[in-house]
């Protein structure tokens, strides 16, 4: 059930009522000049008092005003409310309710909002076209019967999600036969507006909503950023709730517009109270980040302690339909996949197909693709069944790592650069060219003192390590001195068994 909290969690109540009096401004002005109207005269103006609902009348062509009268919105009957609040638009409309709680009620008026739908969604309410005006009237009068109160509210708010929705269902239909992902996922990104955002609870429960400062769209994931100048003492608090949040009108020139409509839909919840050297993947002079899986990054300050910045990482795999058609409380659930079993899963697996890209602060230093991937039957791991994409034994394989490897970051009043860091966007395709595996994760370059045997080289090994669920990926690395790059000598890619069985419907443990 879709109600006015869900879509406006984040607009402080003193901008609520300041939006109240100046975009409402010239409706209010229109219903006073009505017979009915607050004030009399003519040729007059409307004034407002800021910081109140109050409205002031006075003649603009003197001086002096030769009549004023003071009204107070709060104390006006309920019927000239209405009245006044039927010339608002339905933004507008949406503001009100958030008001104080008779506001909430007057602007969730059935009798208005079944015109309001009607006039919105033509063809549901086409059995009211080449009426007149009187039945027109007593149709609506007849559809408010018996329905609860702000029941056509939640109706036009529910159909206009339902419509923003389709509209980027449609945009997301094309898919790259070569990504196996959606070919306009960045236009179905500008188109809606949608944006991220992230409460901060605190163990006494209050909550923190703060809408991203950055986010930078990648080849197949969106990195998010939040800083601000007044984030709530770290050791106050306990989760982080990532959310996507999106317009209630696809209007893009307002997108950016703090106070646009929106509604909520989770994506994860992160703990915030283990923090600790174990999660830690970098540092510089002024913070330390933390990885907290899947995919989030907290910068911390050197010498306060206390929260810098929040990086998350997107993977664009099912990242609209995430942010999108979830709920406040609920995140979206992927639609299980249909095996099509042929016998050859028996045998392994073959013809898989790995994307992968690294980068950090807009800066890619890995972009390579890698075909006709496989994996025979018993070549298992600890539950992980293993992909050799990088051979240690084949120097033609060996890629370079191009640039400096870092994470850039900054907030407010810093910006800085952590080396060894950086972002890995991995895409795995199956036989079929369907996305079996996608993830965007930080990571780090660590030093390994005791390399894997193998050919012998001129340099420190480093290494590359990421783990979850459904699967991972280790990296070998060598330092070349005299070129200041690494090369990556060997590259796996992991599959857990749970996950190879979920997607062909299988319950092999050796295959």
């Amino acid at each position: 059930m879709w109600t006015t909290a869900h879509i406006y969690g984040e607009l402080p109540l003193f901008q609520l009522r300041s939006l109240l009096l100046t975009r409402g401004r010239e409706a209010l002005c229109a219903a006073a000049q009505k017979p009915w109207g607050v004030c009399e005269g003519k040729g007059s103006g409307v004034k407002f008092a800021r910081g109140s609902s109050v409205m002031r009348q006075q003649d603009q062509h003197s001086e002096k005003p030769s009549s004023c009268c003071l009204v107070s919105l709060d104390r006006m009957p309920p019927e000239i409310l209405l009245n006044i609040f039927s010339y608002l638009d339905v933004e507008t409309l949406l503001y009100i309710g958030c008001v104080n709680r008779r506001f909430y009620h007057l602007a969730s008026d059935n009798l208005m909002w079944v015109k309001i739908y009607s006039a919105a969604f033509k063809s549901k309410g086409s059995h009211w076209k080449g009426t007149s005006v009187k039945e027109t009237a007593t149709r609506a009068s007849l559809s408010v019967e018996g329905k609860e109160a702000g029941h056509w509210k939640k109706e036009y708010i529910s159909d206009q999600i339902s419509s923003v929705k389709a509209v980027l269902a449609h945009i997301l239909q094309p898919i790259n036969p070569y990504t196996g992902l959606p070919v306009k996922t960045k236009e179905a990104l500008r188109t809606s507006g949608l944006g991220w955002a992230i409460i901060l609870r605190e163990k006494s429960g209050k909550e923190h909503v703060m809408r991203h400062a950055d986010l930078s769209l990648n080849d197949t994931s969106v990195t998010v950023t939040w800083h601000s100048k007044n984030w709530p003492h770290l050791a106050t608090l306990s989760t982080l709730d990532l959310y996507g949040v999106t317009p209630l009108f696809m209007n893009p020139k307002r997108a950016s517009e703090s106070h646009c409509p929106r509604w909520q839909s989770l994506i994860g919840k992160y703990d915030l109270s283990n923090l600790s050297s174990s999660t830690m993947v970098g540092c510089d002079r002024l913070v330390r980040i933390f990885f907290i899986n899947p995919g989030l990054l907290v910068g911390l300050w050197q010498k306060e302690d206390e929260v810098a910045f929040v990086m998350a990482n997107l993977h664009y795999h099912y990242l609209v339909e995430r942010s999108t058609w979830g709920s406040a409380t609920l995140s979206y659930e992927v639609p299980p996949y249909r095996p099509l079993l042929d016998g050859s899963v028996e045998d392994g697996l073959s013809g898989y197909q790995m994307h992968i890209d690294m980068h950090g602060g807009g800066v890619f230093y890995l972009c390579s693709t890698f075909r006709n991937l496989f994996s025979r039957k018993g070549n298992i791991e600890n539950g992980y069944m293993k992909f050799v994409a990088i051979s240690l034994q084949n120097n033609r394989e060996h890629l370079p790592l191009i640039g400096k490897v870092g994470l850039a970051w900054k907030t407010n009043a810093l910006d800085g650069f952590i080396k060894n860091c950086s972002v890995v966007d991995v895409t795995l395709l199956d036989e079929r060219s369907k996305p079996f595996w996608c993830v965007s994760s930080p990571v780090c370059i660590r030093y390994v003192a005791h390399p894997s045997d193998g050919p012998n080289f001129l340099g420190h090994t480093y290494c590359i390590d990421y783990m979850d669920t459904e699967g991972g990926l280790h990296a070998e690395l060598v330092w070349i001195e005299e070129t200041e790059e690494y090369f990556i000598v060997s590259l796996s890619l992991y599959l857990s068994v749970e996950k190879i069985n979920s997607w062909f419907g299988t319950k092999n443990t050796e295959f």
